[in-house]
């Protein structure tokens, strides 16, 4: 906890006065531009990955980069995502995994989690992603049809949906190399540099 103190004193003290024009607009508009999905591993950090500033990005964070698929039950992640889209107009969504996921891991090997019911429940979101990979224990390709899944997945929210068949949004699939800072964009070709 000491660090992060001290972190907080240091962003008041270094960072906060040099963006202070930055925040006092953020204090009255919120209109991000792109909503991104990642996993909620502390090595993934959208804005330091994208080299994006405080209100570019609204982020939700999810162990596995799961997208639930739509259904009318309360549901956190549907609600954020019905609010990036609908009000507050993103044009974008990124559905980012991760090299080394630890949720893909699990899944790939098999891991045992009945120590962990609520995630061997959450990573039943994943299910699709598992039947699209074609060699059990590919954890790379698990990736990577995982977030092709959840693209698939977000398609089914009506606010997605309705901005897609309008035009208003464009979905993206990325693979974060961890260990290169590489990104990889499934839905557009070539790796993205680092």
């Amino acid at each position: 906890m000491q660090d992060l103190a001290e972190g907080v004193t240091r962003f008041q003290r270094d960072v906060f006065p040099t963006k202070a024009e930055l925040f006092a607009h953020l204090a009255t508009h919120h209109t991000p531009h792109t909503l991104f999905i990642s996993c909620s591993d502390a090595r993934v950090v959208p804005e330091l990955i994208t080299g994006t500033e405080p209100g570019d990005l609204f982020v939700i964070r999810t162990a596995g980069n799961l997208v639930p698929a739509y259904s009318p039950e309360a549901d956190g992640v549907a609600a954020s995502i019905e609010y990036a889209v609908a009000a507050l107009g993103v044009k974008d969504i990124v559905v980012c995994g991760h090299s080394a996921c630890g949720a893909m891991t699990a899944l790939a090997q098999g891991h045992d989690l009945s120590g962990a019911p609520a995630v061997a429940a959450w990573l039943r979101h994943a299910d699709a992603s598992q039947a699209r990979t074609a060699a059990d224990g590919d954890v790379p390709a698990l990736v990577r049809q995982n977030v092709l899944a959840q693209l698939a997945n977000l398609a089914t929210h009506p606010s997605v949906a309705k901005a897609l068949a309008e035009g208003k949004v464009a979905l993206h699939g990325w693979v974060y190399d961890i260990p290169t800072g590489h990104v990889e964009d499934l839905t557009a070709g070539p790796a993205l540099a680092a």
